[in-house]
């Protein structure tokens, strides 16, 4: 390891080189001069001259010369673990801006839930690849929970309340569902203006039935159970959103997923005091110390992009 900095100043008193430092943790982890100036690509009498440069500016020894082997000194074993300590983070740095400077190139496998994936990732997916043309997506949608190391996944967005876990987890947005409709159906059928109202309406049912459709709400004076009826079920969250899009009845939603529905218009949030509490959206990768090129451009583009606003 090279380090460019040959002198630190404090107090105005030159301190130690810190290649000196660098080639002494070389010695120790070599066991010997000799293996320590192989490692290094220089002469002995190289190592051994720095060597005894460091420990002029410490003005102690640090290691017993032997014609057999190396000790270290007491001093010398305390200097070694701090100062090993101190280049192991150099390193990482350094490791760290190297990996600034690479261009993202490679695979990355990305999982996301399926109407997600096909909707928001999918459409920016051109503009990313198109500015990361080494970069390569493997995308798994699905709507079930994904074992990250298990699936060799890099990076992956989740919904709900995530557990603590070695993972690096954003939060994108709130995943907050509200209750939502058209123009046209609030038009024909009346706007709701208490949580008993919802029962002379058509609602779109989440499920594979109508029977016994209950919302369970979060509201002002807390929880409240809803029974709702309709004419409509469905087992997709897309499918749901087309139904109050073309005036089915009113829906369940996460706000984020029909967020350009409602900037625009096509839908109207009703009932604003009333909705559920779904924790977030969240980005996740492994906590890597360095993290590829690729992952981090991922992760720098579309985090923006889907960050609810």
């Amino acid at each position: 390891m090279t380090i460019e900095l040959h002198c630190l100043i404090h107090d105005d008193n030159p301190m130690i080189d810190l290649n000196h430092v660098a080639l002494f943790a070389s010695v120790v982890e070599a066991g010997s001069f000799s293996g320590a100036a192989r490692a290094l690509g220089i002469p002995k009498a190289t190592v051994s001259r720095k060597l005894a440069s460091l420990e002029a500016e410490l003005g102690a020894r640090l290691l017993h010369r032997t014609t057999r082997k190396l000790e270290l000194t007491a001093l010398g074993r305390q200097f070694y673990e701090q100062a090993n300590a101190g280049l192991s983070l150099l390193r990482a740095a350094e490791a760290q801006a190297s990996a600034t400077r690479a261009v993202p190139s490679g695979k990355l496998r990305v999982a996301a839930p399926i109407e997600m994936g096909t909707r928001q990732l999918m459409d920016a997916l051109p503009e990313f690849l198109h500015a990361h043309p080494q970069v390569a997506v493997e995308l798994m949608l699905h709507d079930g929970f994904v074992d990250l190391v298990a699936e060799r996944i890099d990076v992956a967005f989740r919904t709900g309340r995530l557990k603590s876990s070695s993972f690096v987890a954003r939060k994108l947005a709130p995943t907050r569902r509200v209750l939502l409709a058209s123009p046209s159906y609030l038009r024909a059928r009346g706007t709701p203006t208490r949580l008993p109202d919802l029962a002379t309406h058509d609602c779109i049912v989440f499920g594979a039935s109508l029977d016994n459709a209950t919302w369970r709400l979060d509201g002002p004076r807390g929880r409240s159970d809803v029974q709702v009826r309709g004419r409509v079920a469905v087992d997709s969250a897309r499918a749901a959103l087309r139904g109050a899009l073309i005036g089915l009845g009113i829906a369940l939603l996460p706000a984020a997923l029909a967020r350009d529905e409602l900037e625009d218009g096509r839908l109207q949030q009703v009932l604003t005091r009333y909705g559920v509490d779904g924790g977030g959206l969240y980005l996740v990768y492994p906590s890597n110390r360095h993290p590829s090129a690729a992952l981090r451009a991922f992760v720098d583009f579309f985090e923006p992009r889907l960050r609810l606003r």
